[in-house]
């Protein structure tokens, strides 16, 4: 559910910019008040595996298109709403800038769509509302199922709305909202499912970490689970990265049926263009690959080393980097918050 700048005009892109930044200042300056020491690391390593679990791309059976967590509702249950788009914001601020992830224009509109509507909307007066004090397992999973669900029909229908504010392109409204919110509603199924099992696990190891929890054991040092947190995201990364799916994402499988095309047109002039030009320069691994020319494949075929096998390895040095990135980004930020609030 990343957009691309093609998607976006410049007005609604400084428009959501403001909206998300804005957002991001007010989170901070709250956080800022009270933010713990287990609170930052565990950002770090959450925003990391976050990053290395948008890397698997999974297929929707039956579609020809595939969709990846968006982690949202599940970092807000861990962290607490604001520490969770902090977050999030990290993660998609590395992949704009360093892996072309998204675009820099549209980046404040992916901000609001994967993290301010999950985060401070569905999570406070939905999954909160539902899920009360003292949850069963049984209610538990239904509300998180609920809630995940809830995300990813909000997020997408604003990609709609986002899309057709901008008018940059011809994508009728009915049409790219009929396909977008039901592969969506599958892709918010899988999610729904994994955030219960990690919620659900976290809940029985570590419940002193959930950020409602009573404390008990709040004593215990969270390192062990961070290290094995860390090293799960960077074994994802780095191993299982490749055998994502290789089908469009729903938003790009839903630009296909309505246009007929794989991918609208980039605008090369202007904001667009001053945008790609930055984009283009910064990132290190572009679509989570070597940055190399187009003449630059053609050796491939004089190499006993398939094209396949180099691009499975670009992919996993990517990951490694994105995780290590996204570590630091989001320990940095929440250093910060508390350096502001000493």
């Amino acid at each position: 559910m990343h957009m691309a700048d093609a998607l976006m005009s410049a007005e609604v892109g400084a428009a959501m910019w403001a909206v998300s930044a804005g957002t991001i200042a007010c989170c901070s300056a709250r956080l800022g008040r009270g933010v713990d020491d287990r609170r930052v690391p565990l950002m770090g390593v959450l925003g990391a595996f976050l990053f290395a679990a948008q890397m698997i791309n999974f297929s929707i059976p039956g579609t020809g298109s595939s969709g990846h967590l968006g982690g949202g509702l599940l970092l807000a249950i861990l962290l607490g709403p604001g520490a969770a788009l902090l977050t999030i914001a990290s993660v998609l601020v590395v992949q704009a800038l360093f892996f072309a992830d998204g675009g820099l224009l549209a980046l404040g509109c992916n901000i609001f769509n994967v993290g301010v509507i999950p985060a401070l909307i569905v999570y406070p007066f939905c999954y909160r509302t539902l899920i009360g004090n003292d949850p069963s397992p049984q209610r538990l999973t239904l509300a998180t199922m609920i809630s995940a669900v809830l995300a990813l029909q909000l997020g997408s229908f604003a990609v709609v709305l986002e899309t057709l504010g901008s008018g940059m392109s011809s994508l009728p409204f009915a049409p790219f909202a009929w396909l977008m919110q039901p592969i969506h509603l599958a892709i918010g199924l899988v999610e729904g499912a994994v955030t219960v099992a990690v919620v659900s696990f976290v809940r029985k190891a570590r419940p002193d970490l959930l950020p409602a929890g009573t404390a008990a054991h709040a004593r215990r040092s969270p390192a062990r689970l961070l290290v094995a947190c860390l090293a799960c995201a960077l074994l994802t990364a780095g191993a299982f990265s490749g055998l994502a799916s290789r089908h469009p994402d729903g938003l790009e499988w839903s630009i296909a049926k309505v246009t007929g095309k794989p991918e609208l047109s980039p605008v090369q002039k202007g904001v667009h263009g001053a945008m790609a030009a930055i984009q283009g320069a910064t990132a290190w691994f572009p679509e989570y690959d070597f940055k190399r020319p187009a003449a630059s494949v053609a050796p491939l075929h004089q190499s006993p080393v398939t094209r396949e096998q180099v691009g499975n390895l670009g992919t996993s040095i990517a990951g490694i980097t994105g995780t290590v990135l996204t570590l630091l980004f989001a320990c940095a930020l929440g250093l910060l918050l508390k350096r502001r609030n000493q």
